[in-house]
């Protein structure tokens, strides 16, 4: 039986889909159950259990052949980033107690990263996670390409979208949650070195002016990227209700500067098979119907 946190999101939800297919048992883990009938009527058995909860997290992972950890994104940590350090002591607790066969970890592009940023907070979840006795894959995968939800309605609506990745031309690692989920339900059914690294990209890398190339071609009109000024960042983000946007600055500063990249290069990551204009058809075709 495998085991996935976060099974009602995109990738976790993939994750389960490539298993299931796959014949395999699959133990969803979710704090709210009550989103998770969709998935006990495809014959996953559902449990409750919150990312704070090592108590509920230990059952819930006990038993399992492979365990798959989403840990919920926090946009605006504190400085200190003490919500990611108890979240790291909370899943050491439960995996040590639980013992499960193998995990796969979804960390991101960048883990590796010296300087802090809103990425760190992965860091800091390896580095205790890497310290378990068991068989553990941290999967790094680039920019999710479905960040590109926000740009549906400035593209159709104005023909203009706000970018903060930045220089316009600069390619940028970036992977469909598709690839994401493919890839992490493939390494729960290997069998690997005790510690290792999957870094993971799409087909391609993609520059903010292929993103508005993508969205012109399927809206059938014109688009383009306009650069948000680096300036106007802090305060933007204060606007928006963030207390603390520093890491999230500096997280698009190691994009746009290039210290956020993978630790093998490109030449050494995996390759995803979902292109940019397939996401970004599903992501039209999901506005249309809100």
């Amino acid at each position: 039986m495998f085991a996935v946190t976060g099974i009602t999101g995109n990738v976790g939800g993939e994750v389960a889909r490539n298993l299931l297919a796959a014949k395999l048992p699959v133990r969803g883990v979710a704090r709210d159950v009550g989103k998770c009938a969709a998935w006990a009527e495809r014959g996953c058995e559902i449990v409750g259990a919150d990312i704070n909860d090592a108590a509920a997290l230990t059952a819930a992972f006990q038993r399992a052949e492979g365990v798959f950890v989403l840990v919920p994104p926090s946009f605006d940590p504190s400085p200190d980033f003490r919500e990611a350090r108890a979240i790291a002591e909370t899943l050491r607790t439960a995996l040590e107690a639980a013992r499960p066969g193998k995990v796969v970890y979804l960390s991101t592009i960048g883990a590796q990263a010296t300087e802090p940023n809103l990425l760190t907070q992965h860091t800091i979840i390896e580095r205790v996670l890497g310290q378990l006795p068991m068989e553990i894959t941290f999967l790094r995968p680039g920019w999710f390409m479905e960040n590109s939800s926000w740009d549906v309605a400035p593209a159709t609506k104005d023909g203009v979208i706000p970018s903060f990745l930045q220089p316009l031309h600069k390619p940028v690692p970036m992977v469909a949650t598709a690839d994401i989920g493919r890839v992490a339900a493939a390494l729960l059914q290997e069998t690997s070195n005790p510690h290792r690294v999957v870094e993971l990209e799409g087909p391609q890398r993609v520059t903010p002016n292929d993103i508005a190339a993508s969205f012109a071609r399927l809206i059938g009109r014109p688009v383009k990227m306009e650069a948000v000024p680096s300036a106007t960042w802090e305060s933007l983000f204060k606007s928006q209700g963030m207390k603390n946007p520093t890491p999230r600055i500096r997280m698009l500063d190691g994009f746009n500067e290039g210290w956020i990249e993978f630790e093998a290069g490109e030449a050494g990551s995996r390759k995803g098979k979902v292109t940019l204009d397939t996401v970004l058809q599903t992501l039209i075709e999901r506005a249309g119907k809100s």
